[in-house]
């Protein structure tokens, strides 16, 4: 009885889903059908014909010998009626393309016998009809110079023979001159071998034009360094960038109009200030390469994850892929599956997107790519983000993403650039906006060349007046490069024991500027500056860049001091235009502490070792299935989710050059050695100011407590033990005994309570 109710159940259900497709309008149901139809094609492979082992090595076998003979008689080595007739008739039809016609034969054969040809073959739809498409367009471009000069009649004759494009270059041209004319047939002939260019090399038009000037430069360098060469000349950077055509005799005169260029050059490209002599040029960096990404490993790893998905009943279907980098983002649409509701009656739901999160390292399994990144759903788009790494990472340089429209659209001296996301773009963020920030990973992950980049990008858009830099580096030997900059306060702090009168320096300054905002009326430092260049006299303020390299090391030496001048930096210096970068490779909450990460809402976050130092750097998981080297995880204050970039490279040599380019632009003896301005500081408190009173309370007395220093100055406990620690340092107080029984005072010198006295007396009121 239960298998006559489920049957009767289905043929219900049966009759109510033809009913309802019946109901659906007539293109409503072509529609389906088609869709239904594009979607069995999806996969190159099914379309196939379908052959056995010996069928496949027969016909394979049987196209590699037409092309032998193929060769043969258009070579004229060996003769015969029938291979005669054979080789005239391929000539006549296609003219000189019967030669890749022969060579498609042998390939075909290649592909059908050997296996392993098909994996490094390009085999899918797209490069395959783009080499037909571009055969056929450069048959009718050779014959349509003749039926344009000669007619079709003479055109016809030449083809009979053999020659140009044969009957089928001549047909294709006949027709495209006589219908549309020359102008718009060679116009059609251009966008056409475009579109074949484009299907057979799988590029995008922008990487195929940054492909084209790339190796455009690389060739005018070369010809300029071998004319260079000839002319007994030795080859200098100056002369080597300019046209030898253009070159003066003169060294000078071509070194000042190479300047001069560049100058007006600078200008074009920048927004946010004139960029004049006074800054270097981007051919101190090296040249990125142009992307080129094949969509074969593509298409088969789409494939996978359909069919991983769809074997553990989740049906997925991939609807877009965002090649980057690093990583290519296969953008998920989920699917519907038949759920039966009460009353037997049957309902499509849309699959959980937990359920595709929960089947990560099944995914990771069968694309045998580990780790993986599921994002879901992707910000923006109603897609599931699958980030599954590249087989090869691609380098991302600086000067290609500072030369990138993202990075010029900016309109500040403070861009910085990051990198490239999982779709290629470049990603540009204005330092300050954001207006702190906190990058954290695992030691290699890329912490060090991320701030390299970012010190560079500042060095290259700001002048020596417009920008101080102040560099902490407990490791010694990360930022030390960098002395001999204009930009620097003071040459790289590596003595911890300076770090924190550093830091305190820095925020007298910030309680400084807050004075004179408060006397100019005005609100921040791009208005005081304003102000300030309408008077006469007066010198504008400079922003004001901190690096600290690691975090930790400080941490553990003085953590009160540095907490304490780091988050009140952080909350209040962006009106005064002080911005800190602050990197560590240990992310735990003893080092990045709740009130640090409050400050800082932009983080940067490289591989780390587990999911809980992704949580204390970015309050969510993600980066512990980073990849390193330059790998991150970007979170904006403008954004709600963190972003994956591919963070840029900047050599040591690039760095060297632009270090080298700041100092042999300052004149000699202008900054011969720079002393720290918090010279004399070190981990020492400052005096409290009641220390002069709780000397002379202690006069007479044989021994001191901390409450009874509470007590009678009226202050809190904690205050109180600072002013005992300090009264020990001077030697008035010993070490505490213990047991309750206080210090014991050691004395107090009778000019100490003098000075004390007149210092209290100049304060008394009149």
């Amino acid at each position: 009885m239960q298998v006559l109710r489920q049957s009767a159940e289905e043929k219900a259900m049966t009759r109510r889903r033809k009913r309802k497709t019946k109901q659906q309008p007539l293109y409503q149901r072509w529609l389906d059908a088609a869709r239904a139809k594009l979607d069995s094609w999806r996969d190159w492979r099914k379309w196939q014909p379908q052959l056995g082992p010996m069928q496949r090595d027969l016909i394979g076998l049987g196209l590699m010998i037409l092309a032998v003979l193929t060769l043969l008689g258009l070579s004229n080595i060996s003769s015969g009626a029938l291979l005669n007739w054979w080789s005239l008739t391929l000539r006549r039809a296609f003219g000189w393309g019967v030669y890749p016609v022969a060579l498609g034969f042998a390939l075909a054969g290649l592909v059908l016998i050997w296996e392993d040809a098909r994996d490094w073959l390009p085999l899918s739809p797209a490069p395959v009809v783009g080499l037909e498409l571009l055969l056929l367009v450069l048959l009718v471009a050779s014959h349509a110079p003749l039926v344009i000069r000669l007619g079709p009649e003479e055109a016809y004759l030449i083809a009979e023979q053999g020659e140009g494009g044969g009957y089928i270059g001549w047909a294709l041209a006949t027709v495209l001159v006589e219908a549309l004319g020359p102008l718009v047939a060679a116009v059609l002939l251009l966008v056409l071998l475009m579109v074949a260019l484009y299907l057979l090399l799988s590029l995008s038009w922008a990487d195929l034009w940054d492909w084209v000037r790339h190796e455009a430069r690389r060739g005018k360098a070369a010809l300029n360094r071998w004319w260079i060469s000839r002319q007994g000349e030795p080859v200098t950077p100056e002369l080597a960038e300019a046209p030898w055509w253009e070159q003066d005799p003169d060294p000078a005169e071509a070194a000042a109009a190479k300047k001069s260029s560049t100058k007006r050059s600078r200008r074009r490209k920048t927004k946010a200030q004139p960029r004049d002599g006074d800054l270097p040029s981007l051919e101190l960096l090296d040249p990125g390469s142009p992307q080129a990404y094949g969509d074969s490993d593509v298409r088969r790893r789409a494939q996978i994850i359909e069919e991983t998905l769809a074997s553990f009943g989740v049906p997925a279907q991939v609807v877009e892929v965002n090649q980057g980098p690093t990583v290519t983002q296969f953008g998920l649409d989920p699917g519907y599956i038949e759920r039966r509701v009460a009353g037997g009656e049957v309902r499509q739901q849309r699959v959980r997107v937990g359920r595709i999160v929960r089947l990560a390292n099944d995914l990771a399994l069968a694309l045998a790519a580990a780790p993986i990144r599921i994002e879901a759903p992707v910000p923006g788009r109603s897609v599931v983000g699958l980030e599954v790494p590249n087989e090869t990472i691609s380098l991302v340089s600086l000067r290609q993403v500072m030369e990138s429209r993202p990075f010029g659209e900016i309109d500040s001296p403070l861009t910085i650039a990051l990198g490239e996301d999982v779709s290629g773009h470049s990603v540009a963020v204005d330092l300050a906006l954001m207006p702190h920030l906190l990058i954290a990973g695992a030691t290699g992950s890329g912490k060090s060349v991320c701030v390299n980049s970012i010190i560079c990008c500042l060095l290259f858009n700001n002048r020596p007046e417009d920008l101080k830099i102040l560099m902490v580096d407990p490791k010694m030997v990360e930022l030390i490069g960098y002395n001999g900059v204009p930009h620097l306060i003071a040459p790289v702090v590596v003595d911890v024991e300076q770090v924190v009168g550093a830091l305190a320096w820095v925020t007298r300054q910030m309680d400084e500027r807050y004075k004179l905002f408060h006397k100019a009326g005005v609100r921040n430092l791009d208005q005081y500056n304003l102000r300030m260049a309408r008077r006469k006299g007066e010198e504008p303020s400079p922003k004001l860049v901190v690096f600290i390299d690691e975090l930790a090391d400080l941490m553990m030496v003085a953590p009160d001091e540095v907490e304490r001048h780091v988050c009140r930096l952080a909350q209040m210096g962006r009106a005064t235009g002080i911005h800190l970068v602050i990197a560590t490779q240990r992310p735990s909450v003893d080092v990045v502490t709740g009130l640090i990460k409050a400050n800082f809402p932009a983080r940067v976050s490289f591989a780390v070792t587990s999911q809980t130092d992704s949580r204390v750097i970015l309050d969510q998981g993600g980066a512990e299935n980073l990849l390193g080297r330059g790998d991150m995880l970007f979170m904006s204050p403008q954004q709600s989710a963190p972003v994956r970039v591919q963070g840029c490279y900047v050599s040591d040599q690039e760095i060297d050059r632009l270090v080298k380019f700041w100092g042999d632009w300052q004149s000699e003896g202008a900054q011969a050695e720079l002393f720290p301005p918090w010279q004399g500081f070190s981990l020492e408190e400052e005096e409290d100011s009641l220390l002069d009173e709780a000397v002379a309370l202690l006069d007479q007395r044989k021994t001191a407590s901390t409450s009874y220093i509470q007590r009678q100055l009226r202050i809190g406990f904690p205050r109180a033990a600072r002013i005992m620690e300090q009264l020990e340092e001077q030697g008035v107080v010993g070490p505490d005994r213990g047991g309750g029984k206080g210090r014991k005072v050691l004395g107090v010198q009778k000019v100490d309570l003098d000075r004390i006295a007149e210092r209290l007396a100049g304060e008394e009121p009149d």
